[in-house]
Order: C-alpha cells, then structure tokens, then sequence
C-alpha cells in the first residue's frame, strides 16, 4: 500500500530568468553544525518553471517539486511572494 507523497516547497530569489518558461531561483538554507553549534549558511540554485514568464530576477517566490520537465527542471513556481524593487 502507497503512503501519500508530499511535494517538496522552497522559497528563494530569482536569479536568472533569461530562458524562455524558465527561472533560477537560489534558495538559503541556516542550519546549525552538528558539534559545534556554529550556525552555518549554504545556498542552492534550482531551475523551476515560470509558465507565463512573469517573474523577474530579485522577486522573491515560493517553488514546489514536480515530475522531471526537462534534464534540469524538477520544480514549478507556486506564487510570487514579493516583486523585486
């Protein structure tokens, strides 16, 4: 019997958004070291699909995980959650 499968979220800055229906978003992510409790930033670049091309680089969105799109595309934009200024 399948357990229900959950989708990933993420939320990130657009940092490319040259490609047709295409985004790079960069997500940051906090975390503490295991031992030593020193808090600890690393960052990741997704590419995520923008049906409508409406986001520009520096808006701020929400992305969730989806089927394989293309060789590098395995997310989709959910919501726009701040224009870029």
């Amino acid at each position: 019997m399948k357990g229900k499968v959950t989708q990933k979220t993420r939320e990130g800055v657009v940092v490319g958004d040259r490609a047709d229906k295409t985004i790079r978003v960069e997500v940051e992510r906090v975390y503490s070291h295991r031992l030593y409790g020193k808090k600890l930033r690393s960052k990741k670049v997704f590419a995520a699909h923008d049906e409508k091309n409406e986001c520009k680089a520096g808006d701020r969105v929400r992305i969730r995980e989806t089927r394989p799109l293309s060789k590098t595309k395995r997310w989709r934009l959910l919501e726009i959650l701040e224009r870029a200024k």
